[in-house]
């Protein structure tokens, strides 16, 4: 049975699984909010474990195998920071422990794998069990307010969306999983890409009805730009860029409604309503995946960020996939 912990003077215990970059920035999280501790670590490449645990947490065990964490006791919750191959497999061992459970996007390799983690999340959810997805977005202040003010539906519905992303996300990727189509097909549109379109479901509770995209691999292994013309739900148009090879970071999100104009641009909000622009106050709170979990267990809150919305999120990527390689518009079901 998972376990509860009422008193805030005993922090919850986790496993981290997976202790290279996002690893490590789920566990500083963790030291920020001060709730809870990792207390077991675990890699495929065991000296990565052996720094984190020197560099964040020194009274911390590291397992030498998967199946060896498995066995250990005295653990509470588990956050999976894997690559993607290895999220459905390792995501049912944990939940069949009765750990809670913090899986990073994307949740799974393909859709029936994703629909099982549904299946077993509701399961999970009946027993008093937390498992979310670590959408960041959903969790902050400019992320929650715009989806306030759009859902609101005081400027009335959307009607079209653009949205541009640039990184510098190949140059980060050579001789890592995520420049290898079979650990990472998709390339960036399915790594660092899929927050945007989970964003901008999570900000217009819209769906994608059909796709139109170009893809192109600029050297990788993997798809480096794509670029994307779509038809969301409730007819509402969607342009979206994704740069890979850009010489910065960046992104810029548009949502035209009827009445007002929402944006935001350089982790800023703005609306322009009749013409008049004005800076948007982000005044929703702020927080992360990591506090989201600890939040659902210890203070019964609702998850922000459930294996459900991981569904969309794949359907819309590989539409985007299927229309690159064909020329043709996607249909979604």
């Amino acid at each position: 049975m998972p376990t509860s912990r009422a008193d805030s003077t005993t922090k919850m215990r986790f496993a981290m699984i997976g202790c290279g970059r996002m690893g490590r920035h789920h566990s500083e999280k963790m030291i920020e909010d001060g709730r809870g501790e990792v207390v077991a670590l675990f890699d495929a490449e065991s000296s990565m474990a052996e720094r984190l645990k020197n560099d964040l947490w020194s009274s911390a065990w590291v397992a030498r195998t998967f199946d060896e964490l498995l066995s250990r006791e005295g653990i509470d919750a588990a956050i999976i920071c894997t690559p993607t191959a290895e999220h459905y497999p390792q995501s049912k061992s944990c939940l069949s422990r009765g750990w809670h459970l913090l899986c990073e996007k994307p949740l799974a390799s393909n859709r029936e794998q994703i629909l099982e983690l549904m299946r077993l999340a509701d399961e999970a959810t009946s027993k008093g069990q937390a498992f979310t997805l670590g959408y960041q977005r959903r969790y902050t202040s400019l992320f929650r307010t715009l989806r306030r003010e759009v859902l609101s539906g005081k400027w009335g519905a959307v009607r079209a969306i653009i949205s541009n992303n640039v990184e510098y996300w190949q140059s980060t990727i050579g001789g890592t999983w995520r420049d290898d189509p079979g650990q990472n097909p998709g390339g960036y549109v399915t790594d660092a890409g899929s927050h945007k379109l989970d964003a901008l479901f999570y900000v217009t509770g819209l769906k994608p009805v059909e796709v139109f995209a170009r893809n192109q691999k600029w050297g990788s292994h993997v798809e480096i730009v794509t670029s994307v013309s779509a038809l969301l739900t409730d007819d509402v148009t969607m342009t979206m860029g994704f740069i890979g090879n850009a010489q910065y970071l960046s992104e810029d999100l548009q949502i035209y409604c009827e009445r007002a104009d929402l944006m935001l641009r350089h982790d800023e909000l703005w609306i322009d309503e009749g013409g008049r622009r004005a800076r948007l106050a982000a005044d929703e709170p702020d927080s992360n995946p990591v506090s989201g979990l600890l939040d659902m267990v210890l203070k019964g809150e609702p998850d922000r960020s459930p294996p459900s919305s991981a569904l969309p999120v794949f359907d819309m990527t590989q539409a985007i996939l299927a229309s690159g390689r064909s020329g043709f518009p996607e249909r979604l079901a």
